[in-house]
């Protein structure tokens, strides 16, 4: 394969569908959803057989645990893929809103258009349901989008690329509005990246590696996390029900997602009664806990308990392994969060209200909770029907990334005749 000219070809006809998807209504985007939905799960038993392939060729070849949870596909999660486009196409569309209205002295009124991004380049390992997701806000949002999945899932997402375009054609859409590459050659990401010409921003979605090289080598602009270190911080103040089922969630719900807790913190006022209640939970589920000198001296006799170091409390494990350290308080928890969290989400359980408005003031996250696990940070749980990743930046988006997030506004202006003096 010429890699040169195949991503020039994909770049262009991306760019030509991106101008059909800007002025698509409504009612088709809609359409297009709907029919995704429905062969999604006429073809459910193909889309099986096709994870099945790819999860026995992944395994084959010593794929890590956490990606290969994160490959898996379950009728669960399949269900979740159609049912996460119908509450898309039951979003109100963002595109061609006017916001913000105003009339100026001159006589002119100025506002605020939302318009698409254009053509979208996604990148990501292991999850095909991300081509699902993508493909659906892309859909839903008036733009294009480049999909290059990660080889391991590369049969899964053919299968599911067919079905999008069927939903596309079905609605009078065009089928290159959503293309996955069609070859796992790493050089194709090395082109997508930098074909500024035709894409208007990437978003990686993957591990830490393929984000860092991303952030090394694209001319496009992005929107992305490099990781996931988050905190659940337990106040003296806190409801030790609560406290032990979201700490147990948080951590032991999913371990290779990126909202999944990796640091516990504990105020030391309620260590000695809350700790010795978590222990046995994550110990059933084979969990090694690395704790702090008062950790460690709280959980003796604990079996899978090592001393933390100072590298444990900026890791993103994505297994199970969990960070424990006593703090004083929700100061010291805040300076604790800040100092080394990737400013993805961070959860307080406490029953003070001022603590709990504090720590959603002052902790610098892209989603920060009160008395809530963790693993809430996802735009299906959010009401977004889906996301298309997660920003931890500080500019255009942040946190779970859906419709607003891929869309742009312009100025608009209506006028009555009037001329500058």
């Amino acid at each position: 394969m010429d890699m040169e000219n195949y991503m020039q070809e994909v770049g262009l006809r991306a760019k030509q569908a991106s101008r059909f998807m800007a002025r698509a209504s409504s009612m088709q985007k809609d359409h297009a959803l709907r029919l995704i939905s429905a062969a999604i799960l006429r073809e459910r038993k193909a889309i099986r057989d096709a994870n099945r392939q790819d999860l026995q060729s992944a395994q084959a070849t010593g794929l890590a645990s956490a990606l290969l949870d994160r490959l898996s596909l379950s009728d669960q999660a399949i269900d979740t893929m159609a049912e996460g486009l119908l509450q898309i196409a039951a979003l109100a569309d963002p595109v061609g809103e006017i916001s913000d209205l105003k009339y100026r002295p001159s006589g002119i009124q100025v506002g605020q258009m939302r318009v698409p991004l254009g053509v979208i380049g996604i990148i990501y390992e292991a999850r095909p349901n991300v081509t699902v997701d993508a493909a659906g806000l892309c859909i839903k949002s008036g733009n294009a989008t480049i999909l290059r999945g990660g080889s391991e899932a590369i049969h899964c997402n053919q299968v599911l690329a067919k079905l999008v375009q069927e939903g596309l054609v079905g609605a009078g859409l065009p089928s290159d509005a959503v293309q996955v590459i069609e070859t796992t050659d790493r050089a194709a990401v090395g082109k997508l990246i930098t074909m500024s010409g035709y894409v208007d921003v990437i978003v990686p979605r993957g591990g830490k590696g393929l984000i860092q090289r991303l952030m090394d080598e694209a001319t496009v602009p992005m929107i992305k996390h490099l990781d996931g270190i988050c905190h659940v911080y337990i106040d003296d103040q806190a409801d030790p029900a609560k406290a032990v089922d979201i700490a147990f969630n948080a951590k032991c719900h999913r371990y290779g997602t990126c909202n999944t807790m990796e640091t516990l913190l504990v105020a030391r006022a309620a260590a000695g009664h809350i700790l010795p209640l978590l222990a046995p939970l994550y110990a059933g589920k084979k969990v090694e806990l690395r704790g702090d000198e008062e950790a460690l001296a709280i959980l003796d006799g604990y079996p899978l308990l090592t001393r933390a170091t100072a590298q444990d409390w900026s890791t993103e494990y994505l297994d199970a392994i969990l960070s424990v350290r006593i703090v004083a308080d929700v100061d010291e928890a805040i300076t604790h969060i800040n100092q080394y969290s990737s400013q993805h989400t961070d959860t307080i359980v406490t029953e003070n209200y001022t603590r709990a408005l504090r720590f959603m003031r002052e902790v610098d996250s892209a989603s920060v909770m009160v008395n809530a696990s963790t693993r809430f940070a996802d735009g299906f749980e959010f009401g977004l029907g889906a996301e298309i990743g997660i920003s931890t930046d500080k500019l255009h988006a942040r946190g779970p990334v859906g419709l607003q997030g891929l869309t742009s506004v312009k100025y608009v202006v209506f006028g009555h005749g009037e001329i500058r003096h």
